[in-house]
């Protein structure tokens, strides 16, 4: 399997499908890049695709410190320097989104064409001006649970958080692949992870990325509000907003075929800048 290192010595495993332009893709919080599986194929007849898999997660290293968003964002530049990207657009579903977003506010567009996020809002806790933030976990008392169900009841919790997370049904050979490729997070490693991601708050930030960028929002997501992800699409100054009317929290699993049409129109039209 192919794998950098990082700056602080984590091995991270990535794919790497296809010619052309860059495209590297940026998988949600306890998942991997497994999950992208019924879109690579399509990007990757007319792009280079680069699937990474963020410490602590699917075939990468699993160390016991960098779990914050600062240090996902610099294990991101660390890909693309060892691989020698240039001009990439870069895709951030969920906490992917975050990720880019530290990034672009640590290193700038340094390597980057532009971006698309997929289903993500600025803010996750509650707060007296923000009230879309996540579902359940949206204040310390639900980082606190949140983080028990990790440690007492993982499994359980897994299947709940897949099936929340889609409007569609998966054949029973495709949920238990995905399963696995959860429980290749370690709890610690997630409970830490989140605890940080949690906490943050973008809201300052966004008005100030400049680069052409995309939005997907998803209409019947149980975990994160359509509203929160289409806040992110109105405040960012070049940013499109593409409704995905029937998907939850994994449009790329739920409107598979208007997903990868989306980004494959995105990398052609939209970030043409």
């Amino acid at each position: 399997m192919p794998y950098i290192t990082t700056s602080d010595h984590v091995k991270l495993h990535y794919e790497d499908h296809g010619q052309g332009r860059p495209l590297v893709m940026i998988h949600g919080w306890t998942f991997s890049s497994r999950f992208f599986h019924r879109n690579v194929g399509s990007f990757a007849k007319q792009y280079r695709v680069i699937t990474l898999d963020l410490r602590g997660h699917g075939e990468s290293g699993k160390p016991d410190h960098g779990y914050r968003i600062a240090r996902l964002a610099a294990d991101l530049r660390d890909l693309l320097e060892a691989l020698e990207i240039e001009d990439a657009t870069v895709l951030g579903w969920s906490i992917g989104s975050p990720i880019i977003w530290s990034y672009l506010e640590l290193f700038g567009r340094h390597r980057l064409r532009s971006a698309i996020f997929v289903q993500q809002t600025p803010k996750q806790f509650f707060a007296p001006d923000w009230k879309l933030g996540h579902a359940t976990c949206y204040d310390e008392a639900g980082l606190t649970f949140l983080q028990q169900q990790l440690v007492f009841n993982r499994s359980a919790f897994d299947r709940q958080n897949l099936s929340d997370c889609l409007s569609t049904s998966l054949p029973e050979d495709e949920k238990a692949m995905l399963l696995e490729e959860m429980a290749k997070c370690p709890s610690q490693a997630a409970s830490l992870m989140m605890a940080d991601h949690t906490t943050q708050d973008w809201r300052d930030v966004l008005p100030h990325l400049d680069l052409p960028c995309l939005m997907m929002i998803a209409g019947k997501d149980k975990v994160l509000p359509a509203a929160g992800p289409r806040w992110v699409a109105e405040h960012m100054p070049h940013c499109q907003a593409v409704e995905f009317e029937n998907s939850s929290h994994m449009v790329f699993l739920d409107e598979t075929e208007k997903f990868n049409q989306t980004v494959l129109t995105f990398m052609k039209e939209g970030a043409a800048a």
